[in-house]
Order: structure tokens, then C-alpha cells, then sequence
């Protein structure tokens, strides 16, 4: 009680914060449980019952046939066909059945249901099912069609994982990607880092208007400059006599999308280093570049790393800016390309998309689990002080 009583004491401001981080985890964490249960269910357990109800069994209509004339036996005045509705099904129970697909559980399991013209039918909970009728079955007649509500127990399988990993092609895709996302991550890095030590600590006429030029291209539409880049590289591919589909050409598109948030997020940092450091350098000698590769870089890396997540996690889960400029052939298709096809031209395969959404997840979440200390650290640094 005394340690609860203290943590109730650390002040309003500061328990609002908490539970503010409380709030966003569980708002994170519940469609992410789900997603990650539904991954592991049977497609008809998906369809009929959510994923909150994965551990507690789920129940199902089905439709199956009783059977044929043949298996009749006479038993007194009256016909009898016998079987089981569940056979083959381990650790499953009828709970209702009724002959009308209106009408799945008009009748309880055990109870004996009178379909009219002289036939009844009873239905246990085990599946064991007697069609009696008080005439032979003709030989013509087809065998009778019921309904049964059906609960399942609770069901786990890898088989969507096994679906989307061994679907063909997605080996291919998964090298697509990295070839695509990696190129992408790191030319931008190194551009911006040029850029932002040169518009941090280099005076030149119409430093000002560049920075403003930056911060304005943030804010511009990705798909209102997609066309306009695309014919503008296609026209520069001709000229130099090289195809239009090409890993080069995507790499260029990223990097051109990703150029104005890493300016800016790399010169808010480099501009907030110390201005003694800077200054010592050059009165011993060193160069611009010599400062920027031996000081600015090193100490610049929370900054680096704080982007690279960033520019990593939006290129390696980019379909559009890869159509686009990869097409959509197997040589060229990425992950997020492969896994869509996957799910059919109605996007209905609801066990291939949570499945799919794990496995594209691994890399990104590998990549922040590494590079995640330096994120606040990049982001934060140079919000005081700064060139």
C-alpha cells in the first residue's frame, strides 16, 4: 500500500503522462493481438466468429447431406437411414439442426423434428442422426439436405503462414524489397547529410530561401509529383538509351520523396551541436569536409538513425511508388506486391492478410528494435537551440 500510495503522489501532470502511454500501448496492442490470433485460425473460423473468441470455440452452419436410399433399412412399418452428420470431425457438437437454410437451428439436438409427408429426423449432439419415414425411400430420391449449427472447439494452425511463405514467387519478392529498401534508405541519408551540415554552418547566398524550399517540399502530395517524376525519368531514360524499369529509377524516386524530411530532420540536429567545436576545427586546419566526416557525422548518428527507421519502414512497406516504377512483372514485384496477389482480386482471403501482415512486419521490426534507442534522441536533439 505504501508503494501504491506513493506512486499516486508523483503529481497529476506526470500520472496523465503515464496514463496516456498506458492508453496508447493497449489502443497499439488489442488490433495487433487480433491480427496476430487471426493469423492463426481456420478461414471459416475467421468468417463466422472474431478473433476474441478464438480461445472459447466458435459455431458454424453447415450444410451437409444425409444418406442415400441404399443404406435404408426397414425396421416394422417404418424406413430407417442412420449415420453421423460429424464423421471424420474429432471434438465437434451439433447444438441445432432444421431443414431450411432460414431456419439453421429450428430444432435442438436429440429432439426428434417432424418434416412433414410422414418423415421425421433426430439429430444428436454426437452427430448420430435416424431419418425415419413411414414409406421406402424410392431409389431416385436424392439424400435429404439439413442444416446443423455445428460449435467447434478452439482451432490453431500455421497453415496461412505456410500459404503466404511458400506462395510462389515470395522468396523473389522478399529479395525485391531489400534491393529496393535498402539503396533507399541510404543514398537519401547521405545526400541530406550534405545537405543539412551545408545549410547548418556554411554561409553562401540564398541559404534562407533554401531552407524555406525544403520545408515547403515536405508538405507536398506524394501522388501529385508521382506522374510528373515518372515522364520525367522516362524522358531521361531515352535519351540515354536505358529502360524505364529499372531498380536505379526507384531508388531515385525514393530518395527524391524522402530528400525533404531528412534535410530537415538532419539540419534541426547538426545545426544544435555545439558552435565551439565547429570553430576549433577550422583554427586548426580542418576543412569543411574533413569537419563534416571526422565531427558531424559521428556525433550526428542519433539523427541518422532516427530517419533511417523512418525512410526504411515507408519504403519497405511501399506498393504504390513501386508499381509505378518496377512494374508489376516477377522478375521486379516486391513483397507488399507478391502478398497483395495472394489475396485474390476481391482482397476476401482474410487468413492470408493477417498472415501476410506478420510476415511483412519481421525486417521493420528488427530494424527499429536496433536503431530504436537513438529515436527520441534524434528527433528531440536541436528542438532548443539550433542554427
Amino acid at each position: 500500500m505504501t508503494a501504491i500510495g506513493s506512486y499516486f503522489k508523483i503529481g497529476p501532470a506526470r500520472l496523465f503522462v503515464h496514463l496516456a502511454v498506458l492508453l496508447i500501448v493497449i489502443v497499439w496492442l488489442i488490433p495487433t493481438l487480433g491480427i496476430f490470433v487471426s493469423a492463426l485460425r481456420d478461414k471459416d473460423q475467421i468468417v463466422v466468429s472474431g478473433w476474441w473468441t478464438a480461445f472459447v470455440g466458435s459455431t458454424q452452419t453447415a450444410a451437409v447431406r444425409l444418406g442415400t436410399p441404399d443404406q435404408q433399412k426397414q425396421e416394422g412399418a417404418t424406413y430407417v437411414i442412420s449415420g453421423n452428420v460429424l464423421e471424420g470431425q474429432t471434438g465437434r457438437a451439433v447444438k441445432a439442426f432444421g431443414n431450411r437454410i432460414q431456419q439453421p437451428g429450428a430444432f435442438k439436438a436429440g429432439e426428434t423434428a417432424d418434416l412433414g409427408d410422414g418423415e421425421t429426423l433426430q439429430i444428436n449432439s454426437d452427430g448420430s442422426y435416424r431419418y425415419v419415414k413411414n414409406a421406402a425411400f424410392s431409389p431416385d430420391e436424392r439424400p435429404k439436405r439439413i442444416y446443423a449449427s455445428v460449435s467447434a472447439p478452439p482451432e490453431f494452425t500455421m497453415q496461412n503462414y505456410n500459404t503466404v511463405l511458400t506462395g510462389e514467387g515470395i522468396g523473389q519478392s522478399f529479395i525485391n524489397s531489400l534491393t529496393v529498401t535498402i539503396p533507399a534508405t541510404i543514398i537519401p541519408i547521405l545526400i541530406a547529410a550534405f545537405a543539412a551540415y551545408a545549410l547548418s554552418w556554411m554561409e553562401f547566398p540564398g541559404r534562407g530561401l533554401l531552407i524555406a524550399l525544403v520545408v515547403g517540399l515536405i508538405v507536398v502530395p506524394l501522388q501529385m509529383s508521382l506522374i510528373p517524376l515518372l515522364r520525367l525519368y522516362n524522358e531521361i531514360g531515352n535519351l540515354l538509351g536505358q529502360p524505364s524499369k529499372t531498380y536505379p529509377g526507384i531508388w531515385l524516386a525514393h530518395t527524391a520523396f524522402g530528400m525533404p524530411l531528412a534535410i530537415y530532420l538532419l539540419r534541426a540536429y547538426i545545426a544544435g551541436l555545439p558552435k565551439e567545436i565547429i570553430e576549433s576545427a577550422r583554427v586548426d586546419g580542418a576543412s569543411d569536409f574533413e569537419i563534416f566526416v571526422r565531427i558531424v557525422l559521428p556525433l550526428s548518428f542519433p539523427a541518422l538513425a532516427s530517419f533511417a527507421i523512418f525512410q526504411f519502414l515507408w519504403v519497405w512497406n511501399d506498393l504504390l511508388v513501386a508499381m509505378v516504377f518496377l512494374g508489376t512483372d516477377k522478375d521486379h514485384l516486391v513483397l507488399t506486391g507478391s502478398l497483395n496477389a495472394l489475396l485474390g482480386s476481391r482482397g476476401g482471403n482474410w487468413e492470408i492478410l493477417t498472415a501476410s501482415a506478420f510476415v511483412t512486419i519481421i525486417v521493420p521490426l528488427l530494424v527499429f528494435f536496433g536503431l530504436q534507442r537513438y529515436l527520441v534522441r534524434g528527433l528531440l536533439a536541436g528542438s532548443v537551440k539550433g542554427g
